[in-house]
């Protein structure tokens, strides 16, 4: 039987883009799927047909030789029509094609590649909370904490089985680890379900672990805590997670750590902030103040005449930078105390000095604006 125009077949035309042409395949897929149409040969040959028409008109190339030169030209490319094109080009369609069976079309196009035996799983990985204060964070800490994770089975070395006992070929595969059904015009191959795809069952497991190979324990584990380190940051402590199934690797432990609020500072980045208060006189004077810092006292020059909201820099006093170790700065902010009660000595006092500076405190005082750059920083 003379093969139709593959364009034909899609039902688009010959200037279709690729997308088109997807999506027309599609269309086909579902239309004709042996699942939706069993015992049908028609939809079955239809199915067949679209599936070639697509294998061709996806593949710029092979477009290019069946455009110039039709069916002939594709034979004489070598190509062999339904039987012989490569069926990983339908991979993407899984929704519509493996979804009936489980696993991917390419399966079930004529032997393929022989199934792998399932390997090992490598453990699941661990992820824990871990918090600390500030003070931990600017000079690294250490800590040790109690997982509850599986281990190796140590009676059977993670294989199982009991002691001196051996596994059996599975009877479901014979030894195969997948069973073959025919469907359709489909041969499907599937892990067996009894042995899990091993191809071998264990009849005598290990009275410790039940044939897991893995038992449930309490495993303390020591953590390094880097000087410098965020709120936020992840660390990964490898081969720390879960046991493997049948030697394969450990999974991973994954430390989120939280800092603690501080009383004093506020962390943003590397740099530190901090608020002091000084009195009008230290202020307006000048004062030295000692503060105690995250590991030693901390010493802060107060210049004479310093507003209220000024802020000092300390280069190099804030937090060290995890990878770089370069230190951020400690901003101080000054917040100047009015003070709520006066004697009549201290009001004495700060008449005097107003009478000296020229200042007027009677009556109502006109004031000027600054500018809006001096008060807004």
């Amino acid at each position: 039987m003379a093969k139709r125009d593959y364009y034909k077949v899609l039902e688009v035309p010959r200037d279709a883009c690729a997308e088109d042409i997807k999506r027309a395949y599609r269309r086909k897929a579902l239309l004709f799927h042996p699942d939706r149409n069993p015992g049908d040969r028609e939809a079955e040959e239809k199915f067949k047909e679209a599936a070639e028409a697509y294998s061709v008109l996806c593949d710029s190339s092979k477009r290019t030789v069946y455009d110039r030169f039709g069916h002939e030209g594709l034979r004489g490319e070598g190509f062999a029509g339904f039987e012989g094109f490569d069926a990983s080009v339908f991979d993407e369609f899984q929704d519509i094609l493996g979804s009936f069976f489980g696993f991917s079309f390419s399966d079930f196009f004529g032997g393929g590649r022989r199934p792998r035996r399932r390997t090992g799983r490598p453990g699941r990985d661990l992820a824990l909370e871990l918090v600390i204060t500030l003070e931990e964070a600017w000079k690294g800490t250490e800590r040790e904490v109690s997982l509850s994770r599986s281990e190796t089975c140590p009676a059977c070395r993670g294989s199982g089985l009991k002691p001196g006992a051996s596994k059996e070929v599975c009877s479901a595969c014979a030894g195969r680890g997948q069973i073959r059904t025919q469907q359709g015009f489909f041969t499907i191959s599937r892990t067996c379900p009894q042995c899990g795809g091993e191809g071998e069952v264990i009849t005598d497991p290990c009275p410790e672990c039940g044939g897991e190979g893995r038992i449930r324990t309490k495993k303390a584990v020591h953590l390094r805590i880097p000087a410098g380190i965020d709120d936020g940051t992840r660390l990964r402590l490898s081969g720390e997670g879960e046991a493997g199934d049948r030697g394969a690797p450990r999974g991973d432990l994954y430390v989120l750590v939280r800092l603690l609020p501080h009383e004093h500072f506020e962390r943003r980045g590397n740099d530190l902030y901090c608020q002091v208060s000084v009195s009008f006189a230290q202020a307006a004077l000048g004062v030295v103040l000692e503060l105690p810092g995250l590991e030693d006292r901390l010493q802060v020059k107060i210049p004479p005449g310093t507003n209220s909201g000024e802020v000092i820099r300390l280069k190099n006093k804030g937090m060290k930078d995890v990878r770089s170790q370069r230190a951020g700065d400690l901003f101080v902010r000054v917040q100047v105390l009015t003070p709520q009660k006066l004697s009549r000595e201290e009001k004495d006092v700060l008449k005097s000095l107003a009478s000296l500076k020229g200042e007027s405190l009677d009556g109502t005082v006109r004031a000027g604006l600054d500018r809006l750059k001096d008060v807004v920083h």
